[in-house]
């Protein structure tokens, strides 16, 4: 994983993230990446690596996450949308995404994994 995040900060083609400070303790963070929509001719930001530190939970700190990214993304002007994945059970993060107006897309997500090249 840390190559993982190292290769982001080493590429901002690859994406960006965005972390949320509460009194020089970082409470949460996200990573950003983007996706071509040629039906939209438009990027779609995916919101990835979603986490909040258990002792922050329910400070709205996603939410302000999620708006701090919004915000960037009307600055940038080419960006068609906002999707990102969770985890079936997971139904708190679910709602978490609903308050701040996201929805359940009607598309299914399908992977076959790989190792990543060394």
């Amino acid at each position: 994983m840390r190559s993982g995040v190292e290769a982001v900060f080493g590429d901002a083609e690859k994406g960006f993230y965005v972390v949320a400070e509460i009194e020089n303790t970082i409470a949460g963070g996200l990573m950003v990446t983007r996706e071509w929509s040629d039906w939209r001719n438009g990027w779609w930001w995916w919101i990835q690596s979603v986490y909040i530190r258990p002792e922050f939970r329910g400070q709205k700190i996603y939410a302000k996450l999620y708006g701090f990214v919004k915000a960037r993304a009307a600055d940038a002007g080419d960006i068609c949308g906002f999707r990102l994945y969770v985890e079936n059970d997971n139904s708190r993060a679910q709602r978490v995404y609903e308050r701040v107006g996201m929805e359940a897309s009607h598309y299914l997500m399908y992977e076959e994994s790989s190792e990543p090249p060394a």
